[in-house]
């Protein structure tokens, strides 16, 4: 495809990049995602009067943020995406849909658009993905690529040890050349949505009430550790799976206000050297958090200490030498002297030294180690946007858009083309 048609200022692509936990998408070039829309939506149903006198029911669906805030009697909140990958399809088209009206202003025809997948990423999803967007959104021409190779670009790298530390897991995938070395993929099912669960369980066993700022009217000014004085929103009764969703928030802002990774193997009388973080809840209880902050985090590079976590689950030190001895031995080094920090966990404070001081001890004596972690934690957040941002830009790239007119003459065969 020539670099004139798309490579050109008229027309910019735009960069789609599918997570667990949101979308994020915005124009080739740019900095920043334009938006960050949840894949998770409001659904509920509606009995609708048929003209032949009988029922039929239809599905209606609340998406981004405000939204699904707003409290439905009957609205559950659903995940389209499971383990990474797109699961449920009406939902991610409804999500498709919303995002060209309501957030680029943008008509799905006039723009190529570049996908991000994961790197166990379906053949047949591929494909389905492929179908889509051509088919059904009329895209002139599209690529896929995995989210591991663009995080990898974001940092100027095409070659690199990527460690992705996302809702849902953790991952260590090799990229060499900006090709995945699948063979080489390790994964823990430690997240961020494990932190949040453990965050969640403490607050319960401490007897402290979860209560999402929505649901709350109004709030009395409290002493430290006293208990709270609120009054409840008046409102419809909510499912329970919207009030997991909104506490899953409120837990989430605590964790990015007041956790931190310990620098060392976690001791409780060093973490009880360390400053205490003040954190209020909306309900207007609020404390001081001190060896708590260290201790929920250090899961993730120690999951021997936590209650039903399997001895076979690595932390994210190892998931790095594992991966790495799982690669030709030629490659090691280049490996271990790019190691790319990405991912929502990774903007915890201490995360990318604490790396940095596990592999140090691990790492072979020939082998120069450096970790890579961009300084903004947006950058790290939005690791593979960036990179799918700035390889939509190359002029070197333009030819590798799969068009529309390849995809009516071939079929999804062209996905061979996709890295």
């Amino acid at each position: 495809m020539s670099g004139g048609v798309y490579g050109g200022d008229e027309v910019g692509a735009i960069i789609f990049d599918v997570g667990h936990q949101s979308l994020r998408v915005g124009y080739g070039g740019e900095d920043t995602p334009k938006a960050e829309i949840p894949t998770t939506l409001g659904v509920w149903e509606e009995a609708v009067d048929a003209p032949d006198g009988s029922q039929n029911v239809r599905k209606h669906y609340n998406i981004d943020v405000t939204a699904i805030q707003v409290r439905k009697k009957d609205m559950e909140i659903v995940s389209l995406m499971k383990d990474g990958m797109i699961e449920d399809w009406d939902m991610f088209e409804r999500l498709t849909e919303y995002t060209y009206k309501q957030r680029l202003h943008a008509l799905a025809e006039h723009h190529p658009i570049l996908m991000t997948e994961c790197p166990w990423n379906t053949r047949l999803k591929r494909e389905k993905l492929l179908e889509l967007m051509f088919e059904k959104f009329s895209v002139p021409a599209m690529y896929i690529c995995k989210n591991a190779v663009l995080a990898a670009y974001a940092n100027g790298r095409s070659t690199a040890m990527v460690v992705d530390s996302g809702a849902t897991h953790t991952s260590a995938v090799p990229v060499h050349d900006g090709y995945v070395i699948t063979q080489g993929i390790v994964k823990s099912p430690l997240g961020g949505d494990f932190i949040t669960m453990q965050c969640r369980q403490f607050f319960e066993e401490k007897e402290i009430e979860l209560i999402p700022a929505c649901l709350v009217g109004s709030k009395d000014v409290v002493r430290e550790r006293d208990p709270p004085r609120w009054t409840k929103r008046p409102g419809p009764q909510p499912t329970s799976s919207w009030l997991s969703y909104m506490v899953r928030e409120l837990l989430q802002d605590f964790q990015m206000n007041c956790l931190q990774v310990s620098d060392s193997p976690y001791d409780e009388d060093v973490a009880n050297t360390l400053p205490m973080k003040h954190y209020e809840f909306p309900t207007g209880y609020n404390d001081d958090f001190g060896s708590i902050r260290l201790m929920i985090p250090e899961a993730l590079f120690d999951p021997s200490n936590v209650k039903g976590v399997g001895a076979s689950i690595l932390g994210v030190g190892p998931l790095v030498t594992t991966s790495v001895g799982m690669c030709d031995m030629d490659i090691r080094p280049n490996l271990y002297g790019s190691v790319v920090v990405t991912g929502g966990n990774s903007c915890l404070q201490g995360f990318s030294e604490r790396l940095n001081r596990d592999l140090a001890s691990k790492t072979p004596p020939s082998m120069r180690l450096k970790i890579i972690s961009a300084n903004s934690s947006s950058e790290r957040r939005y690791g593979a946007w960036i990179g799918g941002s700035i390889l939509s830009s190359l002029g070197s790239f333009q030819q590798m858009w799969l068009s529309r007119q390849e995809y009516e003459e071939s079929g999804k065969l062209i996905l061979e083309r996709c890295a």
